[in-house]
């Protein structure tokens, strides 16, 4: 028996604590409780599916039979060094003024496996038209699940992966314990894009990456004045941001702010309402072709339709959920950037959709 220092915890849908002491219970549906955590830490750690994930961070002693040693490498421990959600960032999401982008990774983070992973690193070499990012530094900005920051890691970059959200963080560091753990080539911690002083602590780095992030920060264009001087010179900067749609725009705005402010128990309804138009669309069209096997076969294999090894369920979540939420045409990015000493290698557009434009761009110029 070997006592391990730090107290349990796991946060519920909302991204908050379903318990913050191992006496306290957490229902049966999503979680053991912590009780039995305390009563019976081996049948505890050898009850939970893989996707489950417990966190330590706080000075207690609980007590950890040898024989837990297995299931706990498979059942990813976090090792968190500050709270797992900070009153800053709790205030935004209780106060609808923040989506809990960490909650959704977190669920999101149970279907992750090799193809995904796969995918994700085809999606980097892909887009930046690399063979390997070998002997590269990699800069993950907003890392979420920490999928791509253990791609580009696996692809051979010394990674350094930051979020904002707390439960994004023990996402991440998740993915590295599993993966990668007590590796020196990938750090994970907690940051924020618009704390310039955080930032200019930062460096350099050969890739800057930051997929769907800094439009979701409250304040984009500050993030991305934030990010242009990291990049080295002849490094790349791979940034995705929501393609302006006008009135469109306005509109998603408004929807996604209303879900932030509904009751938890009111969302899932909502997406329904607000998403399900949208999808009884597709299928008739699927069906009109003769073919409405398609619409579901795109659900199914959403993760290799998406190229990034994303979950159908978790983009829906973020499409209806993320905010706060700006957007920006394609050449106001270009300009921005150009004027910063980058040129453009890469765009993929969205055809005036709502989605993400994507941009790779090589630094030229030192700021």
């Amino acid at each position: 028996m070997q006592a391990r220092r730090g107290y349990y915890a796991v946060i519920n849908s909302a991204g908050r604590f379903a318990s913050e002491r191992p006496s306290v219970a957490v229902p049966r549906r999503r979680y053991e409780t912590a009780n039995l955590l305390r009563q019976q830490p081996a049948e505890f750690f050898n009850s939970q599916q893989p996707g489950t994930f417990w966190f330590t961070f706080a000075p207690r002693y609980i007590n950890e039979p040898d024989s837990c040693a297995e299931s706990r490498k498979r059942h990813t421990p976090l090792r968190m060094k500050r709270p797992l959600m900070d009153s800053e960032h709790a205030n935004e999401v209780d106060s609808g003024a923040r989506f809990a982008f960490g909650a959704n990774w977190t669920r999101f983070l149970a279907i992750v496996d090799e193809e995904r992973i796969a995918r994700a690193e085809d999606s980097l070499l892909k887009m930046l038209e690399l063979e390997t990012l070998a002997d590269r530094t990699f800069l993950d900005v907003g890392s979420g699940s920490g999928l791509f920051s253990l791609a580009a890691r696996r692809l051979g970059a010394t990674v350094r992966s930051f979020d904002y959200d707390p439960a994004s963080v023990a996402c991440t560091q998740a993915l590295k314990d599993r993966y990668y753990n007590n590796d020196s080539q990938w750090r994970v911690e907690s940051g924020s894009v618009l704390d310039a002083a955080y930032m200019a602590e930062l460096g350099k780095f050969d890739i800057v990456y930051s997929w769907g992030v800094l439009h979701h920060t409250g304040s984009m264009w500050q993030a991305l004045e934030n990010v242009a001087p990291l990049v080295t010179n002849n490094g790349q900067l791979f940034i995705a941001i929501y393609n302006d749609q006008g009135g469109w725009s306005n509109r998603w705005r408004l929807l996604k702010r209303i879900f932030n402010k509904l009751p938890e128990a009111l969302k899932m309804p909502y997406t329904v309402i607000v998403m399900g138009p949208r999808e009884i669309k597709f299928l008739a069209l699927a069906t009109a072709k003769g073919r409405p096997w398609i619409y579901f076969d795109n659900i199914i294999n959403y993760a290799e339709r998406s190229t990034r090894g994303m979950s159908y369920w978790t983009d829906m979540t973020d499409w209806i959920g993320g905010y706060p939420f700006e957007v920006a045409k394609p050449e106001e990015i270009f300009e921005f950037f150009r004027q910063r000493g980058f040129s453009l290698r890469k765009l993929t557009t969205q055809a005036g959709s709502v989605a993400c434009n994507e941009f790779v761009f090589d630094r030229e110029t030192a700021l």
